[in-house]
């Protein structure tokens, strides 16, 4: 007797608009690698990155290090005071100059110690000067784009790109609404995930909370989800509640802080997320950085009052860590699982007309982005 076949996709459902009438997108955009390797060039470089913070590039000759998929920048402060970044790349034979954060006085590369100033001026090269026609303006290192908001630094591979607050109109007052003192910010740690999930599985489960009750049970004992609402914009997505459901929640005990709300979440297209915590003052970055169609590196930095640990911020941030977080790579890495099933190639969006926490259009909205970068069209 033969084996039963197992059951095929008949082809794809459609995707429109429209999240109240539009399937979700194919499973094949999660994970074909030819998918993967053009959004490299759609995508992540040609739109903002979350490098780091300004507390860690505070003094000339302080640097940090980040990438964008297998481009290696660096982002300085120089002598000047300016902030600045370049691609990490020796301009002599391409050997990579900076690793992590740290501060130094000139940055030498560790292969032929060629060395180059803060502003990207080659200022040394060995043997350089018994070379007919060597012009040290050549081998300047190359610039990227660089901006500083609410305290993050940001960079751009696109020179053309439109700057990142004018993408994203309104979000700073947002931020500002639940922390007046984003600008006292420093940083205070980084912790580090890596997931069996593709970058958008992860997105989208940041951006809807129908799954907050089944999964997440003491975030929801944290959050008053009755005022939980999701508001969409050009390139970014807001997700709050007006008030805590009480401060000695099951996820972290806090005093009240200069604002009264339950939580404060933002989705910035394309790959990170920005929390704020209610109690004293905190912000924390999430970003999702892909190395592989199904596979991807999750950095959580937290920023809080001069970069100090207080008892009540460290019960938040190992909640987060110890709790949460695994909560949300179990799930996502379930999913990633079931998009590779012969039995499953798309979904339904749940959206509700009052764009409640069981509402999933944030999802969609995102969803929408991923497909007019990639060129797909919409019905």
């Amino acid at each position: 007797m033969d084996a039963p076949v197992p059951p095929q996709n008949t082809g794809d459902l459609p995707f429109r608009a429209d999240p109240k009438t539009s399937y979700t997108l194919p499973a094949r955009y999660y994970t074909d690698p030819a998918i993967f390797e053009a959004e490299k060039a759609a995508i992540f470089y040609r739109t903002w990155h979350y490098a780091g913070h300004v507390s860690q590039v505070s003094e000339a000759g302080a640097y940090l290090t980040t990438k964008i998929h297998e481009q290696n920048i660096f982002v300085a402060r120089g002598r000047d005071a300016e902030l600045r970044a370049f691609f990490n790349v020796c301009a002599h034979r391409g050997h990579e100059l900076l690793e992590g954060t740290g501060r130094k006085n000139v940055i030498t590369c560790p292969y032929h110690a060629w060395a180059f100033d803060w502003d990207g001026r080659l200022v040394n090269a060995r043997n350089s000067e018994n070379v007919a026609g060597f012009n040290k303006c050549e081998f300047s290192l190359k610039p990227v784009r660089v901006e500083v908001f609410c305290g993050l630094v940001l960079v751009n591979l696109d020179p053309d790109a439109a700057p990142f607050t004018e993408t994203m109109d309104g979000l700073e007052d947002e931020i500002r609404q639940y922390l007046p003192r984003v600008d006292d910010l420093a940083f205070t740690q980084r912790d580090t995930y890596q997931v069996k999930a593709n970058w958008k599985t992860l997105v989208d489960n940041f951006l809807e909370c129908y799954h907050c009750a089944p999964a997440h049970k003491d975030f929801v004992d944290l959050v008053d989800m009755n005022s939980y609402r999701t508001i969409t914009h050009k390139r970014y997505s807001s997700q709050c509640a007006a008030a805590p459901r009480t401060t000695n929640s099951k996820a972290f005990s806090f005093e009240k802080g200069d604002v009264d709300f339950g939580y404060a979440g933002f989705f910035v297209w394309p790959n990170f997320t920005i929390w704020i915590y209610p109690g004293e003052p905190n912000l924390s970055v999430l970003q999702m950085n892909p190395d592989e169609a199904g596979t991807c590196l999750e950095y959580q930095d937290w920023f809080t009052m001069d970069g100090a640990l207080t008892p009540q911020l460290a019960e938040a941030i190992a909640y987060q860590k110890d709790v949460l977080q695994p909560e949300d790579i179990g799930l996502c890495e379930s999913v990633q699982r079931g998009l590779k099933s012969l039995g499953y190639n798309q979904g339904r969006f749940i959206v509700d007309e009052g764009l409640t926490e069981l509402s999933e259009h944030a999802v969609h909205h995102f969803q929408v982005m991923v497909a007019q970068a990639l060129g797909t069209a919409l019905e």
